[in-house]
């Protein structure tokens, strides 16, 4: 099962990045780990991947390279730019700031102010 579309169009930048980080990949290559390491959760198609690297490629923050696979196919490999992985840092820590925030809402008032005295 995997997220609700709007989740998902907040979470699939960041997701895709993450994996760039760690290395460059292709889209079909991404598509599967998304899936296989999300458990699932992170389950897009070909036809949701990819124009998310075409914007993220003109955002700049992804390059590509056309280079041939171990099959002999030619594949185009994605890999972060520098910007790009500035603007993952951000996305992360800004995203890492909402689950903290949704936390304490769900811990019931730990974090809650004073109640204002009545006049």
């Amino acid at each position: 099962m995997g997220l609700d579309r709007e989740w998902m169009r907040g979470a699939a930048p960041l997701a895709v990045m993450t994996l760039l980080a760690e290395g460059e990949m292709y889209g079909y290559e991404l598509v599967e780990a998304l899936e296989a390491r999300s458990g699932g959760l992170l389950d897009m198609g070909q036809s949701t991947v990819y124009p998310l690297l075409y914007a993220l490629e003109k955002r700049g923050h992804l390059t590509p390279a056309w280079r041939e696979s171990p099959t002999g196919r030619r594949r185009k490999y994605y890999r972060l730019t520098p910007a790009g992985r500035e603007w993952m840092a951000e996305q992360q820590s800004q995203f890492e700031r909402l689950v903290a925030a949704l936390r304490r809402l769900g811990e019931g008032g730990a974090a809650d102010p004073e109640p204002a005295e009545a006049p």
